[in-house]
């Protein structure tokens, strides 16, 4: 793998996403890319004509799932099985590339790597994007971002693979949250190196109301309990949510004022508390859920 492939399949989720899918294959066949792109879209039941734009763009090969059946590690592996090539790149619909470049920075740190995973890109967000989440975008993403010294951290959102490391470290599909990072942290744990291709970039990012960001994290944290080692007691109201969510505070306040969004400070502080009841209930029903003889 010294040298960049020279086709490769694009896997692409798709839900009532009209607003954004159209410029996001626009963008996907405007690549710099000397080789073949497949793209396989599967749609799970989309009503808001994001049909019709999939069909007339001509370029896509259109799976169309039941509504209300959708589970992304099923999906996610229903995509490499229907690619005709190796080389599988997963981009939501709504995760539109930036510049022309996108996906040769998304394969270069790969096809010289022996050990390579998976790699995923940057991520900025939209300009409509609201303080306190375009603030994890920068802890997640950015230049001086915080990921790079947590245990872990990866995105499916805008990634790579191959055939090869699917076959051997299938995506679990009996989640419904958080399968990119646990299929990831078992491809550590099998030897794999997950490479960050900063310079590659999609624009993606969504405004959460309260009830959404509860219930993300509370989906995330429920999932990532069918492997985690730290028990309920230390994910719990008066450290975990209260004491936690004050550092998220400061934190938040301390970017929005440097970002000149000081409005963001009082939205953000009731984002982090619905985020942080969030895991801490989903902490303790997917402790409950996945190692109930424990």
């Amino acid at each position: 793998m010294n040298s960049l492939p020279k086709a490769v399949s694009v896997v692409m989720r798709s839900f009532n996403e009209a607003w954004a899918i159209g410029e996001t294959i626009q963008q996907l066949f405007n690549q710099d890319f000397d080789g073949e792109i497949e793209l396989i879209v599967i749609d799970s039941g989309s009503s808001d004509g994001s049909i019709d734009i999939i069909n007339k763009t001509g370029r896509a090969r259109l799976i169309q799932i039941p509504l209300g059946t959708y589970v992304p590690g099923m999906v996610l592996n229903q995509g490499a099985r229907e690619a005709t090539h190796d080389w599988i790149v997963y981009l939501n619909a709504d995760a539109t590339p930036v510049g022309r470049d996108w996906l040769v920075n998304l394969l270069k740190p790969c096809v010289s790597n022996p050990k390579f995973g998976a790699a995923f890109s940057r991520q900025v967000p939209r300009p409509d994007c609201q303080a306190v989440f375009a603030h994890d975008y920068d802890r997640c993403f950015g230049p001086e971002r915080e990921s790079k010294d947590w245990e872990h951290f990866f995105s499916m959102v805008s990634s790579v693979t191959h055939r090869s490391v699917l076959d051997k470290v299938p995506i679990r599909e009996d989640l419904q949250y958080a399968e990119d990072d646990e299929w990831t942290r078992r491809l550590v744990k099998n030897g794999y190196e997950i490479p960050y291709a900063i310079e590659s970039v999609a624009m993606h990012s969504h405004n959460y109301t309260l009830r959404q960001s509860y219930k993300r994290s509370f989906g995330d944290a429920k999932a990532m309990a069918a492997t985690s080692t730290v028990p309920p007691r230390n994910v719990n109201y008066h450290y975990f949510v209260c004491f936690g969510l004050l550092k998220d505070a400061i934190r938040d306040a301390k970017w929005c004022i440097k970002n000149g969004q000081i409005t963001g400070i009082t939205h953000a502080v009731a984002v982090r508390l619905a985020q942080r009841l969030g895991r801490r209930d989903g902490h303790h029903a997917g402790w409950k859920f996945y190692q109930r003889d424990t």
